[in-house]
């Protein structure tokens, strides 16, 4: 289950946006192989909250586009579907039946600034941006080239499969 919690006034949060994240979320997880409940709680916020969670965070004082803070504990370069595949969670990791993956902190306002960047349309910045903070709840990053070679064609396959291109 996605919950999501719109704390910005920049950026029309809508139904449809909400309907197509909720399926992008489904969609990457799926490809991930997380097949068990879940719970992921995302943040809609603008510029300057996102700048004052990321110094507050990581000790980086700037506006970012996505944050994610996951949950589960990862071994170096493994992520959810080579871990936790057969694993039966206690509830220090469940909310009821729902394993709680971790939030997710967006930038809207980031968000529609890549996106005139960029040059494709808001809804794909926000799903590019999902699917990214997925994979590093899932244990993805991309602090060295090889991990950032693997998360990026991760987000691409998710991305294309959706039919989400640039």
């Amino acid at each position: 289950m996605l919950y999501t919690d719109n704390r910005q006034n920049k950026i029309e949060v809508n139904e449809e946006l909400i309907n197509i994240i909720n399926e992008v979320c489904e969609k990457a997880l799926k490809a991930e192989e997380v097949n068990i409940p879940y719970q992921i709680s995302l943040l809609f916020v603008d510029n300057e909250e996102i700048r004052d969670i990321n110094r507050e965070t990581r000790g980086i004082d700037k506006a970012t586009d996505v944050l994610s803070f996951p949950m589960l504990d990862y071994p170096k370069d493994k992520v959810f579907k080579e871990v936790y595949k057969e694993t039966k969670f206690n509830e220090i990791y469940l909310d009821g039946e729902e394993l709680v993956l971790g939030d997710m902190v967006l930038s809207l306002e980031r968000a529609k600034e890549q996106s005139i960047e960029y040059n494709h349309s808001f809804n794909r910045e926000v799903c590019y941006l999902v699917v990214h903070s997925i994979l590093h709840l899932l244990g993805y990053d991309h602090m060295e080239d090889e991990e950032k070679k693997r998360m990026r064609k991760r987000e691409e396959e998710i991305l294309g499969d959706l039919n989400i291109t640039r």
